[in-house]
Formats: structure tokens, sequence, C-alpha cells
């Protein structure tokens, strides 16, 4: 179905906000942006912002773009024979392999990154962000697994893939600090999925495998 005019509009209403958003905050700082300077700026209303982007850390840190369910929808689509902590490798993979938006493997990334970084409540909207990323993790790994309550292991297996994704993002965040090109840091986080990978060993890399579909009489 093709998108409809009031869907069209909305879209580039949003998109729009969240432009010169972006620019006021590269320019100034994101704490000395108020969200009426966005709206005057984006010429729309305050309440026109909020109805699209309803906290103001929203502008930087979409929740469609930045989810807290993207560790556990990674594993809940991952293919037949694969397993929990594979399904986050492989994804990471071809994220580094095509210069993914998401992991800021594009030109320019570095003051965005940088101003993000001088915002104290944006760092610890990522932080929050990053615990229940674990917590949606942990959960699907329970009920796909069908673990007891009491059952420690979904939430230890939850844990070592949050934190090896973590790691990722840690290590490209700290070379887009030190003003690396994004092909130099994609050759080189490359290199860590590798070490990862083979120091997780059998016991990470086969939880959870998703079992082969029966083939259809």
């Amino acid at each position: 179905m093709s998108e409809g005019l009031r869907e069209r509009h909305k879209r580039r209403t949003r998109r729009r906000i969240a432009d010169v958003a972006t620019g006021l905050f590269m320019e100034r700082g994101f704490d000395r942006v108020t969200v009426a300077e966005v709206a005057e700026a984006a010429e729309v209303s305050v309440n026109t912002v909020y109805n699209y982007f309803p906290a103001k850390e929203d502008l930087v840190l979409p929740p469609d773009q930045a989810s807290p369910r993207r560790l556990a929808d990674i594993v809940s689509e991952r293919p037949p024979g694969r397993s929990a902590a594979q399904a986050v490798l492989d994804r990471l993979r071809e994220e580094v392999d095509r210069r993914d938006r998401a992991l800021g493997l594009t030109e320019g990334f570095g003051p965005f990154f940088a101003m993000m970084r001088a915002a104290p409540t944006l760092v610890a909207r990522l932080e929050d962000l990053a615990h229940q990323m674990n917590d949606e993790l942990a959960a699907v790994l329970a009920e796909e697994t069908g673990a007891a309550p009491e059952d420690p292991l979904p939430r230890v297996v939850a844990a070592q893939i949050s934190g090896y994704h973590s790691l990722i993002f840690g290590e490209i965040g700290r070379r887009v600090a030190a003003g690396e090109r994004p092909d130099a840091i994609a050759k080189a986080v490359t290199e860590l999925l590798d070490a990862i990978e083979e120091m997780l060993g059998a016991p990470m890399l086969g939880y959870a495998v998703r079992e082969e579909r029966p083939c259809s009489e």
C-alpha cells in the first residue's frame, strides 16, 4: 500500500523537526537548546514537537531507532540453526559491513557523538537503554528456553551478550572520538568481533539454538 498524503506529511514534519533540532544541538550543545527554540526554528508549535517526540532526549535518541527491544528482536528474528549469541554477532557484522548509521560508522559522526557525550541526560539515557536491552533479552531467552523463574542462566547469557554488544559500541565511540575514519573503525571492529566469537566458546554459542522448522507434509 502506498503512503498516504497524511502519513507523508507526518513523516516529513518529524524529519524536519529532528533535523532542525540536531543542527541546533550541534551548534550550541544539547543542554543549551530548549524545545521551544526547536519548535520556533522548525516553524511548528511546542505541542507539535512533543507530539512527535515526547521527551527532549527523543530528538536525539528516538525510541524507534534506540529501542530497548533491539537485542530481544535480533534474537527473536534469528533463523533456524542460529543461537542467540550468534544471531547478535551476525547482526553486528552485517551492520559493520554496510557502515550502518546506527553504529556511527558514517562520515561526520564525530561531532554528533561529542555532542551526545557532553550531555549528562543523553549519557544517562544510553546507560538506561543498555539496562533495558539486557532485561528484555533475558526475558526472551527465558521464554524460549522454558527456563524456570529461579533459573539464572537466561540472565547470565543475556548479560554476556549485552556485554559484548556494549563493548562494540564503546570501541566505535572511542575510535570516533579519536578521529578515525569509518573504514578504519570498521576494520578494527571486525577484528574485535572475531576475537569475541573465538573466546565465547561452545556453551555460549550453543545456547538457545533455534530449532529447524519441520517440513510440511
